[in-house]
């Protein structure tokens, strides 16, 4: 399994505990690195920047979740489609380094793994229609650098 493979199915199991069962995020983390395989350091470094970050802007990934998902309440999303929407609207916003084909196709197969038989069609709607409506929210520091002409 790739390394970034392996590290948003982490992300995903660390937000559903999270969500199942409300601690602290780095207490969360650290049980679940405690009960699972080590694993590289690479792979925790991006699983918990993901979890992380979901966790920081969870308000703003739940609306533009919302404003996609037409005539879906969150609240009625299986908790894992849930989940992997939303660390992957996190990827498609914040983090730059990832394209956004990737994160699409990553959150479909995981969605196909971990979900329901159609969790895959609806993930991939949901983030498709984000990517083409959404502009990224990239610090100003992380903008790519113009190159001069």
């Amino acid at each position: 399994m790739r390394k970034r493979t392996h590290a948003r199915e982490a992300a995903l199991q660390i937000l559903y505990q999270h969500e199942m069962n409300p601690a602290p995020a780095r207490e969360i983390m650290d049980l679940y690195w405690d009960h699972n395989e080590p694993v590289p350091e690479d792979v925790k470094a991006f699983a918990e920047q993901l979890v992380r970050g979901t966790l920081e802007h969870a308000q703003e990934l739940d609306q533009v979740i919302k404003k996609a998902a037409q005539n879906w309440d969150l609240g009625r999303m299986a908790v894992i489609d849930r989940n992997i929407l939303r660390f992957a609207v996190y990827e498609l916003l914040f983090l730059e380094d990832v394209p956004p084909k990737v994160t699409i196709n990553e959150a479909v197969n995981i969605a196909k793994r971990f979900s329901q038989e159609e969790s895959g069609k609806f993930v991939n709607g949901v983030l498709d229609h984000i990517n083409h409506t959404e502009k990224p929210r990239y610090s100003a520091s992380h903008e790519p650098e113009k190159k001069a002409e």
